[in-house]
């Protein structure tokens, strides 16, 4: 893995957790609380998606959409996690 693959995934965690910290929560966590989350969200929609038939796409914006989407469903199952 290059050094560009690197900036790449710091990238698109940043954005996909922000994304998704707008969704669930109003508000990001910071950027190395983003990319924490996009990239946690990233694997766990790359494994979770193709589960279920989901494929959105190709490129740069797939990824942001996909860790976004992994990032929701880490961040709902924080928040319930912690209500409990």
């Amino acid at each position: 893995m290059g050094i560009e693959s690197i900036i790449v995934w710091l990238i698109v965690g940043a954005i996909a957790g922000w994304l998704a910290g707008l969704i669930v929560k109003g508000g990001g966590f910071g950027l190395l609380g983003n990319i924490v989350i996009g990239i946690v969200g990233a694997v766990v929609a790359g494994w979770l998606l193709p589960q279920l038939g989901i494929n959105l796409g190709t490129g740069i914006i797939r990824a942001i959409i996909n860790a976004a989407i992994g990032g929701i469903i880490v961040l709902v199952i924080l928040s319930l996690i912690r209500r409990a």
